[in-house]
């Protein structure tokens, strides 16, 4: 008779006592481990949101723009979402991680146009800082949410238990984001690395504040000058760590190119035009990779 090994859910392993190593399903081959003794530790830019709405704007938009070429993540305060907010939806996400699994499927929904009040929080800021970006890039200020048509924000809640071996396995392995940006919000626990470099980057949270990153989107419209970048969540011995994500996406008929106006002889389209649900339905075929999804869009 065949046995019949059932695979371990997430709130199986944590209503574990005593668990002191990680199940073999959850184990990756040795060539997609973390490797966390080559991380490095350091910052990712700082930028003050509210300096954007003053006499500085022109200095926030060149900080701006430095940090999606050079670094392609960037960390804001000042950014109008309350403490209180940022406090209550963490608590949310906790208290929720906790119900059991039964109770967690009731909240359970198709319909993704119900929103939070942090979501709906984000939305006048989410608008001003894509119009920094484009602006940044020397467009106009309208030109990226000009060709977004009928946009969405998409958010998550993501729970990382304790793990007893944190060397074998990832939160969530390197990948790329592929919408347009993605404002991250993380508790206090280290998780969120970056590679930079060819160097994993350990970006330690910073209290009350959003972690933003450049998505596959905007590096095309960009034609390249601004990165979307490998990323990943590791886990450690001793803390859950939980972080909310919210991924600004354009519609699924947006059509996706290089901005004319960023277009030379001597620097030609990277890529090819798509539609913004062509892309989506190539990356999701593919799953989490390190391979680019955007080379299937080159040009040549």
């Amino acid at each position: 008779m065949a046995t019949i090994t059932k695979r371990l859910l997430l709130s199986d392993l944590v209503s574990t006592d005593n668990i002191d190593q990680v199940p073999s399903n959850y184990i990756r081959p040795i060539t997609q481990r973390p490797n966390l003794q080559n991380v490095v530790h350091d910052s990712i830019p700082l930028i003050n949101l509210d300096q954007l709405f003053g006499p500085n704007r022109a200095k926030i938009i060149e900080q701006i723009g430095l940090a999606c070429r050079e670094y392609g993540f960037f960390q804001v305060k000042n950014h109008s979402v309350p403490e209180s907010t940022i406090s209550n939806m963490m608590q949310i996400a906790r208290d929720f991680f906790n119900l059991p699994e039964q109770e967690r499927l009731k909240n359970y929904s198709d319909d993704p146009t119900k929103t939070t009040r942090l979501s709906t929080s984000f939305n006048i800021r989410t608008e001003k800082l894509i119009e920094a970006i484009s602006e940044s890039l020397g467009l106009d200020k309208d030109y990226i949410s000009g060709q977004l048509g009928n946009h969405a924000q998409h958010m998550a809640l993501n729970y990382y238990p304790p793990c007893p071996q944190p060397d074998l396995t990832y939160g969530l392995p390197g990948h790329t984001d592929l919408n347009l940006i993605t404002i991250l919000l993380q508790d206090e626990v280290p998780g969120l690395q970056v590679l930079r470099n060819g160097h994993w980057v350990a970006v330690d949270p910073v209290p009350n504040t959003f972690i933003i990153n450049i998505g596959d989107q905007i590096q095309v419209m960009s034609n390249d000058k601004y990165k979307s970048v490998l990323h990943r969540a590791v886990v450690n011995c001793d803390k859950e760590r939980i972080s909310i994500p919210t991924f600004y996406c354009p519609s699924p008929d947006a059509i996706i190119r290089p901005a004319p106006e960023l277009l030379t002889d001597d620097e030609p389209a990277v890529y090819k035009q798509f539609t913004y649900g062509e892309y989506y339905e190539k990356f999701w075929n593919r799953g989490l990779a390190t391979e680019s999804c955007l080379d299937m869009f080159m040009a040549t």
